[in-house]
């Protein structure tokens, strides 16, 4: 082809573009093949698990007979029964896959049962007949910091003299504010397909965000190694966390039935049960101890967190470590003392949850600073500002990592401007005070959120990249894709249609090691790691038009589905078959670790974090002071993703993250009684938001000003997590509208979740003092 007669339309779907979702049309048409949906083996059994109904107590018999003569059941496996190890904690091995003779909270796993239908195995396994001998559990929080009763080591962070700045400081307020967990709330439960190979080797379909982790423990439950067996995903239905480290389980006892039966098995969990045996996000207590002068300014702060772990440790040393790390949201905190508590309690243990323990410590700066501005009798937003770090400035954090790049102070002034801030707080207080029934509140809160494991080694990534002749590429990674569109840097970076490549399962016998899916990292990690691989598959190309057509490497071009090369032109897929005719390889991995970052645990200093992502928000509500009830009426928000990868995925992030903080922090409340059972395990008592719940004026918008300072994916940053915490606004407007109450002279006791009866208890509350 000659260089006058080609014309060829833009690449489709290149970097910046607003791409559907790459599984979209058959989410919306009902033909996307979740774990579930995947065509199952002939003779295929369906696992049940038997589990404890005490919180803490010793198992004294477990009769099992009545369970293995029962209708359709082929098998039934206890602890017994695991011939490597009964494991599947991901950090330390305390977290049996059978309980070995003590139960430690309600639902603990004390069995399975195999059977021909999960409806017979679910009735068999209701027959077993179990003898506890009770011991004392531990069911609160409060309970286990009495006990010292901890999963873990309590951690510190000290900078500067935070006790004296307390005690010399012209003002001083301390206070206790509880924080409840919540549920993931998946739209697919847990499910996991095991089927056995020949020679003893398993293949493992799993719900998760960490094929790796369920490879390494299934293979160890099985006693094999993970050359041994391979767990494929090619997408979940919703994880936020809570399939990062809890799936081992699941899949570790569909691959014991299938090695002992040696049949396909398939355990999948109903939703009661699922909430009952899986973690959620951690609760908290929050105590502080705060000095601060005429102007709100922060002098010194002391924080202590105790948080409920549950009965292992699972992931929760990470996360708590991560507490200690944004405890300071976008605030400079000059002098201040941190302490930490993972409480070990006899309830489920407590997981990985959109944010990773971020959201709660961000919560608590939030909170005492606006209980400062209400001491002050100041706007909270004031206060804010007062305590933001500084540019040049002030702009090193407790944990000694310097802010580089800190555009919060432009996203808020921006923010207040365009949402009418000021004007609409005057109106509302005007509202007030004719009104003594129903109240509203605003507030403008902001996010400052680091982006990068904490754990070092955990933040690199692989994948595999393969040119086909007809010029389709085939892409794979280490990550599990929820829409991150990592088609789009391999679109980029051999300049051809998005519609030409193919994004398939992940795969551990195709990028082994990988790190999970998490920590807002899944596109900066695997997309580095897929661009290095076309990258690498580009160079060879034009290594080999260079030579074949005699011109100079940079002769050779890559642009909108063709390639240049001197004065000629062919198309991409035109040149991936010359380019195998002459036997140049195209198929290539790419790898990337991810630079800068450094993290001394022992010192809980260095710099954890490749760089941190911002946002603000403005949210109004009504509350009902009878009721208790209340409803967001506007939202306002203002979040920065860099360059954009994807405008209309990173909004829907946004939108999304926006409302399940929200529920969090409104109206998801997780109930144990005394007895350790949680009664909130169905959505007849646990409550989601639904639509009726969004904002009907919900204005969100990207900022388009900033790019990334650091070498990621064309300079984008991370949205998977940071737009959960801009809900904080609505905690706090709730909060401003139970102040007004009593003429904002008061400062409103109200913990989260803010649900009706929450609300309702701080406004009798404030009513009876003043």
């Amino acid at each position: 082809m000659d260089a006058d007669s080609s014309t060829s339309p833009p690449v489709q779907g290149g970097v910046g573009a607003e791409q559907p979702h790459d599984s979209a049309h058959l989410h919306v048409s009902g033909r996307a093949y979740y774990t579930d949906d995947i065509p199952e083996p002939r003779d295929m059994l369906h696992v049940a698990i038997g589990m404890s109904t005490e919180a803490h107590a010793r198992v004294t018999g477990l009769d099992l007979e009545a369970v293995k003569s029962a209708r359709g059941v082929a098998s039934v496996l206890t602890a017994e029964d695991v011939p490597g190890e009964n494991n599947v904690g991901p950090v330390l091995k305390d977290d049996p896959i059978f309980a070995p003779g003590v139960v430690e909270f309600v639902g603990q796993s004390l069995f399975a049962v195999a059977a021909e239908t999960a409806m017979q195995a679910r009735r068999a396994a209701r027959l077993a007949r179990i003898g506890y001998a009770s011991l004392d559990p531990v069911l609160s929080i409060e309970d286990a910091v009495e006990k010292r009763s901890f999963v873990l080591p309590s951690q510190r962070i000290t900078r500067g003299d935070s006790k004296h700045a307390v005690q010399s400081a012209r003002h001083r307020l301390q206070g206790r504010v509880t924080l409840g967990g919540q549920d993931q709330f998946y739209l697919e439960g847990h499910v996991a397909m095991a089927i056995p190979r020949e020679n003893g080797d398993m293949l493992v379909y799993s719900s998760t965000q960490h094929p790796g982790e369920v490879q390494i423990l299934a293979a160890h439950a099985l006693g094999k190694s993970a050359k041994d067996v391979v767990v494929e995903c090619r997408r979940m239905g919703g994880a936020f966390g809570g399939k990062e480290s809890q799936p081992a389980l699941f899949a570790a006892i569909a691959a014991l039935v299938a090695r002992k039966t040696r049949r396909a098995a398939k355990v999948r969990l109903d939703r009661d049960d699922d909430m009952i045996m899986t973690g959620k996000r951690h609760d908290f207590i929050i105590d502080y101890d705060v000095g601060f002068d005429d102007q709100g300014g922060i002098g010194g702060i002391e924080f202590t967190f105790a948080s409920r772990c549950g009965m292992s440790a699972d992931l929760s040393g990470a996360i708590n470590d991560r507490t200690m790390f944004y405890c300071d949201n976008a605030h400079y905190l000059d002098n201040v003392d941190i302490i930490s508590h993972r409480c070990k309690t006899n309830t489920v243990s407590n997981t990985a949850f959109r944010g990773f323990g971020g959201p709660q410590v961000m919560f608590a700066i939030e909170y005492v600073v606006d209980e400062i501005a209400r001491y002050l009798n100041k706007d909270p937003l004031e206060i804010r500002k007062t305590n933001f770090y500084g540019v040049g400035e002030r702009n090193v954090t407790p944990y000694q990592q310097r802010i580089e790049d800190n555009v919060i102070h432009d996203i808020v002034a921006r923010l207040e401007s365009t949402s009418g801030y000021a004007a609409r707080r005057k109106e509302i207080e005007a509202f007030n005070a004719d009104n003594t029934r129903l109240k509203r509140g605003i507030a403008l809160t902001p996010v400052k959120f680091g982006i990068s494991f904490t754990a070092t080694h955990l933040n690199q990534a692989g994948a595999l990249v393969h040119v086909y002749t007809d010029g389709s590429v085939h892409l794979n990674h280490g990550g599990t894709e929820m829409g991150q569109g990592l088609f789009t840097k391999v679109a980029q970076e051999l300049q051809i249609d998005i519609d030409r490549i193919k994004i398939t399962a992940s795969d551990t016998s195709k990028v082994p090691n990988a790190s999970a899916t998490a920590a807002s990292s899944g596109s900066d990690l695997n997309g580095k790691a897929a661009e290095a691989a076309a990258r690498i598959i580009k160079q060879r190309l034009i290594e080999f038009a260079s030579d074949h057509c005699s011109v100079a490497p940079e002769q050779a071009v890559f642009v909108d589905n063709l390639v240049r090369i001197g004065d000629e032109v062919m198309s991409f897929a035109e040149l991936a078959r010359l380019a195998h005719f002459h036997r140049v390889s195209l198929s290539s991995t790419g790898s990337y670790r991810t630079p800068k970052i450094h993290y001394d645990r022992e010192t809980f200093s260095g710099r954890p974090f490749f760089y941190y992502a911002h946002g603000a928000a403005v949210s109004e509500v009504v509350i009902d002071t009878l009721s208790g009830e209340n409803r967001v009426l506007r939202v306002d928000i203002l979040h920065d993703c860099g360059r954009s990868l994807n405008p209309a995925i990173d909004m829907g992030q946004v939108e999304d993250g926006f409302v399940q903080g929200m529920g969090w922090l409104t109206s998801e409340a997780l109930w144990w009684n005394p007895r350790g059972e949680l009664k909130t395990h169905a959505p007849s008592t646990y409550k989601i938001p639904v639509c009726s719940d969004i904002p009907a004026d919900f204005r969100v918008e990207l900022l388009e000003s900033a790019k990334n300072t650091e070498d990621t994916v064309y300079r984008s940053k991370a949205v998977g997590e940071p737009p959960l915490m801009l809900a904080i606004s609505v905690f706090h407007a709730i909060k401003d509208a139970i102040a007004s109450v009593a003429d904002y002279k008061a400062r409103p006791r109200l913990n989260a979740p803010a649900t009706p009866e929450e609300v309702l208890r701080a406004v009798e509350e404030i009513r009876t003092s003043h």
